[in-house]
């Protein structure tokens, strides 16, 4: 393929109840779609990167910037694209990995759109469904928490993740176990919250049989995260951390986590993404996926991953009202637990040009 244009376009997605975590509370996502053209079809891809450099040093208009002025131009250069090519041609540009991330979705988009492929059967996808498990935010009270997490098991959530933050942990967790009973998959979630002097206090949650506790130290504290599930039962997931199939390797190397978030934007894309399945797949580490909020896009593309083999934990590939009253394609709707994995060319949806027109706040074309 030869790239001919591109597209950044930015949309404003309205959540449909705030989304408090312990770096920060969102009410909308702010998303840059990346829209790539070549001479044999067009790719759809989604940048993970949030509004501010909460959750990871990127954001919204520094992920725009350098696949303005560098990631693009360097691309249009290639004479022969193909989602391989993208990795390659970019390696020389420091981090900035979902902006990548974004720019390759889109241009693996394309390429399997040209040869009919899904994207599920291109990463090596075993199931046809997924099974889906819910994010929940620090909520006001233990009695809001409580309706929440009702509303979700009811609607057919299999596994729940709550949030915490320190002043917000044990006494949450206790109150769902109390209310739900022990057969609920239940799991934690801190971003970074708490440091190693933090251990003893962590520890109060291992009666309560979690699934595992995520990233509950700084990102590059991997060797705190090593000392810590020495004194945890609770096994230790890394999300932040993980930011290659390398660093993956070398935190199960140093027994720093028992489990593995994949977050294709947070690992540079789709293929970098499979390659850290594979890693903890032959070190017999399960791996779920995580979300940033995706609209229908990134949803579409994180169902493939997460029917790969290694997928053995339920992830957080809720359905589309979970977050927005209204998606930008079709939406995603939950069925006996799971969601069904596209099977179309491609990452297998695409925008609804009305809908993505009322949520669009600029588009911009990039020179190729």
């Amino acid at each position: 393929m030869k790239l001919t244009g591109v597209e950044l376009r930015r949309i404003e997605m309205p959540l449909v109840a705030p989304f408090r975590t312990s770096f920060g509370t969102q009410t909308a996502r702010d998303i840059l779609l990346v829209r790539v053209e070549t001479d044999e079809a067009v790719g759809w891809g989604e940048c993970g990167a949030l509004a501010d450099p909460l959750y990871s040093p990127e954001y919204v208009d520094g992920a725009a910037d350098v696949l303005r002025r560098f990631f693009v131009p360097a691309l249009a250069e290639a004479d022969h694209l193909d989602a391989t090519a993208v990795g390659r041609v970019l390696a020389p540009f420091k981090g900035h990995r979902m902006a990548k991330a974004a720019l390759e979705m889109a241009v693996l988009d394309a390429e399997l759109r040209a040869e009919g492929r899904p994207l599920a059967r291109e990463l090596g996808a075993v199931r046809d469904r997924v099974p889906c498990g819910v994010s929940v935010g620090i909520m006001g009270s233990v009695g809001e928490l409580l309706d929440t997490v009702g509303g979700y098991l009811d609607a057919g959530y299999v596994r729940i993740k709550l949030k915490i933050q320190p002043g917000w942990d044990v006494e949450p967790v206790r109150a769902v176990r109390e209310r739900f009973g022990d057969d609920v998959l239940l799991q934690v979630d801190a971003n970074t919250a708490y440091t190693l002097a933090d251990a003893r206090h962590l520890a109060r949650l291992d009666p309560f049989g979690l699934l595992l506790i995520e990233q509950p130290l700084d990102e590059e504290d991997v060797l705190g995260h090593a000392e810590l599930a020495k004194r945890l039962a609770t096994p230790v997931c890394l999300d932040e951390s993980i930011v290659s199939a390398k660093s993956a390797a070398d935190a199960i190397a140093l027994g720093a986590c028992q489990v593995v978030n994949i977050k294709p934007g947070r690992v540079g894309g789709y293929l970098e993404a499979r390659r850290v399945h594979d890693v903890c797949a032959a070190h017999g580490v399960p791996v779920w996926c995580g979300g940033m909020l995706e609209s229908g896009l990134g949803r579409a593309a994180n169902l493939a991953l997460a029917a790969l083999p290694g997928f053995t934990l339920p992830g957080d590939t809720s359905a589309s009202d979970r977050y927005y009253r209204t998606d930008i394609t079709e939406p995603f709707v939950l069925s006996g637990g799971h969601l069904d994995v596209p099977a179309a060319p491609g990452i297998g949806v695409e925008p609804v040009p009305e809908l993505l027109a009322e949520v669009t706040t600029a588009t911009e074309r990039v020179a190729c």
